[in-house]
């Protein structure tokens, strides 16, 4: 029985291996009127619907936007400033009553509500001590927490004490 493929133009010759549903040179499988069709389950030669994705980006699109919703508190708790401490850090003045930079760091204090506590280094020798100690050598020597500030810097004092500054 001699049967032409569509696809290839190939005479099947009665003698081939290949199955009678399919074309023994390009494999493809043809229907033949009255002959035995392919099995229910080859489906290698059909054509595969065409999908173009969009429910899978749209499904996608849900996810992250339900993602970027959901966790919005998150990302709102992290980005939230951190509070500065409530306490003023302690400020140390080392100080003389003759000096013009001393008085006008008390007057800075004053003016800004900022608490300290003065060491006179002429009339105490333990705030001499301490004075000599922080490398100071003079006056004022203002110690803000852990940073100290030689001589009268309004600036840095500033940028020091910013969150407890009245004005």
């Amino acid at each position: 029985m001699s049967r032409i493929c569509p696809h290839c133009n190939h005479a099947r010759k009665t003698d081939e291996q290949a199955p009678d549903w399919q074309c023994p040179a390009c494999e493809k499988a043809y229907g033949k009127a009255g002959g035995e069709l392919p099995p229910a389950g080859f489906r290698r030669y059909t054509a595969a619907p065409e999908r173009s994705g969009a429910g899978r980006w749209l499904v996608l699109l849900l996810i992250c936007g339900a993602a970027f919703w959901f966790g919005r508190p998150l990302w709102q708790q992290q980005k939230a400033p951190v509070a500065q401490s409530t306490s003023q850090p302690t400020v140390l003045l080392y100080a003389t009553d003759w000096c013009g930079y001393c008085r006008a760091s008390r007057e800075f204090f004053a003016a800004n509500g900022i608490r300290y506590i003065e060491h006179d280094i002429e009339k105490s020798s333990t705030a001499l001590a301490e004075h000599q100690k922080l490398g100071g050598n003079g006056v004022p020597l203002i110690v803000v927490g852990d940073e100290v500030v030689r001589g009268y810097n309004e600036d840095t004092l500033r940028q020091l004490l910013r969150p407890w500054l009245r004005g």
